[in-house]
């Protein structure tokens, strides 16, 4: 555990020694930028040597200046660019920082010196031109919302968030008519703002609206303040003293870790630091001691007792107090910072979003234009099938116009073999010498004829034959559409019968769970008329028991007046059973025994009913339950 809580805490100091680091590095950037003249990234060695030995005064590092002659000695290198003097600046400046055993501000102050003589030059002609301290204080605002890239730029999320804080310090609307126009430009959508540019912009009193001077320095105070100066709140309090026990005014400075108080505004005269961390709390305390709107903070060693002007004022100080702890527990030392890197990341998860659905519209324009690919390849289908069907007609005709020819061909054949025989008879008739010789000619021209005809008759036939079977095949298609659409409205009847089905399958399971918690009901009925029968057989036997002990009593005391009636003169004996005969009490049935009898006939009368109505008994089996057991109360 020990180590763990060692792992954390080194590993937060890392973190603070790289966020120093890089503000450091920020500051120094624009040093470095400032020395380099002619604006070609490179430094002469003299210059850096004076740049080093006053990083090292301000930063508090002690120094060879021996060392720092011998390593920026004028020789034949030349000047030196920003990646040859970083190792210089790692090695033997930034890795002796020590946070805390120097002033930050003096170094940006150093290094603000350096870049604004040569890049800050307002136009003397414009009126609101922000006074020296403030547009050092904007250029420390700037270079810690700035991103960590070079050059150094501020995007336009984070200079409007800078000039919404701005303006609610002067208690103003920010006009974002003028930072829109100003945002337009081509220069700072490309590249986002530069320190000058945005301090021209500041310059020309546009973002501002004409405000005095004095209430915007006094707001870019306290937004510096806020954001460099790492201060949560500040205000005057009462605070209760420790040992005179007495209500004093101070001013409270709060930052994440430590509350001080002063004894003006003004922090010169500090009377004390509150450290806060994860075993403080604040609380609401009641109004007493004529002060009202009091709290209190309490430490392991200290409870200090705290009264607000009003309700407001105390909430505020009570949440920027909590705050502070849990930053201090967390390990932050800025609010701000983890401020600035949630929006960082809230911009990149835009960024992403955006990415992705460009990248989701590009997928859906390939998609879309694969669809229209593949309807304009459906469309050169279809017309290679209009194409293939016209053809396929073409060659129909074609052989239809052949069979045509070729049965007008035997047509003419068969009347040149008709005018043929006609010839021959006619020749028969003249030429009877030749008759045996024409006979055979005829015979040889009828059967030919007969061939003739046979294949003409096999032509027709086959036609006819073609002619039924396209007309059966035709048959076939339509026949075939007609089973195919019933086949579609038998399935689409099963889908709806399969719907009606687990609809009435529903029905049933809800009915039956109906019926299960109505018998459940019933049994349970049944339970509770078992249990009040159960009371009401143990009522009977304590009703016969209590009958069975007056009947005893009733016996005694009739043994008891039997002897009182018959007195005994002197001298005269006591028969044995003389009282009984002189003193009777009439006899009558035991009711208790009349009550046993009652109660056993209706245990049967109730056990046939229960095997009469099974497990389905009603409401009439329980009336009948419940009378049976109420009349075994019945005792007359």
């Amino acid at each position: 555990m020990y180590r763990e809580e060692g792992g954390r805490e080194r590993k937060s100091y890392a973190a603070v020694d790289m966020d120093l680091r890089s503000e450091l590095l920020k500051s120094i950037w624009y040093g470095f930028t400032a020395l380099d003249l002619e604006k070609s990234g490179k430094v002469s060695k003299s210059q850096l040597k004076v740049l080093s030995h006053n990083l090292c005064t301000v930063l508090s590092i002690p120094h060879d200046p021996v060392a720092l002659e011998e390593h920026f000695r004028d020789d034949d290198d030349g000047p030196v660019s920003s990646q040859g003097y970083m190792p210089y600046l790692n090695k033997y400046i930034l890795d002796k920082v020590e946070e805390g055993c120097f002033v930050k501000e003096q170094v940006d102050e150093l290094c603000w010196t350096l870049t604004a003589k040569k890049n800050y030059k307002p136009g003397k002609d414009n009126k609101n031109v922000l006074p020296g301290k403030d547009a050092f204080s904007l250029w420390c605002l700037f270079n810690f919302l700035s991103e960590d890239k070079y050059p150094l730029i501020m995007v336009p999320d984070e200079v409007e968030y800078l000039l919404k804080k701005m303006c609610m310090a002067m208690s103003v609307e920010l006009n974002c008519v003028e930072l829109e126009d100003f945002i337009s430009k081509d220069t700072v959508q490309q590249n986002g703002f530069t320190v000058w540019s945005f301090l021209d912009m500041m310059n020309s009193g546009k973002v501002t609206r004409g405000m005095d001077q004095e209430i915007t320095s006094m707001a870019i105070e306290e937004v510096y303040r806020e954001i460099v100066g790492d201060v949560l709140k500040e205000g005057y309090l009462w605070k209760k003293g420790q040992l005179r026990r007495n209500w004093k005014e101070r001013w409270f400075t709060l930052r994440p870790g430590t509350l001080a108080y002063y004894t003006s505004e003004d922090r010169k005269d500090r009377q004390g630091n509150i450290p806060l961390d994860g075993d403080c709390c604040v609380e609401v305390l009641p109004d007493r001691d004529g002060k009202r709107c009091m709290f209190c903070l309490k430490t392991l060693s200290k409870t200090y007792e705290m009264s607000a002007s009003d309700t407001k004022q105390r909430q505020e100080w009570t949440a920027a107090i909590q705050t502070a702890i849990r930053l201090h527990t967390e390990g932050k030392t800025s609010l701000h910072k983890d401020l600035k890197l949630k929006r960082r990341e809230q911009r990149e998860q835009r960024e992403r979003r955006r990415l992705a659905k460009e990248e989701e519209l590009q997928r859906f324009r390939a998609l879309q234009e694969e669809k229209e690919r593949k309807l304009a390849e459906l469309e050169l289908l279809k017309e290679a099938q209009r194409q293939a069907q016209a053809l396929l007609e073409q060659d129909e005709m074609r052989r239809r116009q052949q069979h045509d020819e070729m049965q007008r061909a035997l047509e003419v054949q068969l009347r040149e073999a008709e005018e043929s025989r006609a010839s021959m008879q006619a020749e028969m008739i003249l030429k009877e010498e030749e008759a045996e010789r024409q006979r055979k000619r005829i015979k040889e021209l009828e059967g030919l004829q007969t061939s003739l005809e046979e294949a003409l008759h096999q032509e027709i036939k086959a036609r006819q034959d073609e002619e039924v079977f396209r007309y059966a095949q035709t048959g076939l298609l339509s026949e075939e559409e007609e089973k195919m659409k019933a086949l579609m409205a038998l399935q689409d009847e099963q889908e709806e019968y399969i719907r009606k089905t687990q609809r009435e399958k529903q029905e049933l399971r809800q009915e039956m769970e109906n019926k299960t918690r109505a018998l459940e009901e019933a049994q349970r009925q049944l339970e509770e008329v078992r249990a009040n029968r159960h009371r009401v057989d143990q009522d009977v036997v304590a009703a016969q028991r209590k009958l069975r002990q007056a009947s005893t009593n009733v016996k005694h005391w009739n043994v008891q007046m039997n002897r009182l009636m018959s007195p005994v003169g002197p001298g005269e004996k006591r028969s044995s059973g003389g009282s009984f005969s002189r003193f009777q009490i009439p006899s009558q049935r035991d009711p208790g025994l009349r009550l046993r009898q009652r109660s056993e006939e209706q245990d049967d009368e109730s056990k046939e009913n229960v095997d009469s109505s099974g497990e389905g008994l009603g409401c009439e089996g329980e009336k009948r339950l419940s009378q049976t057991s109420n009349g075994g109360m019945d005792i007359p």
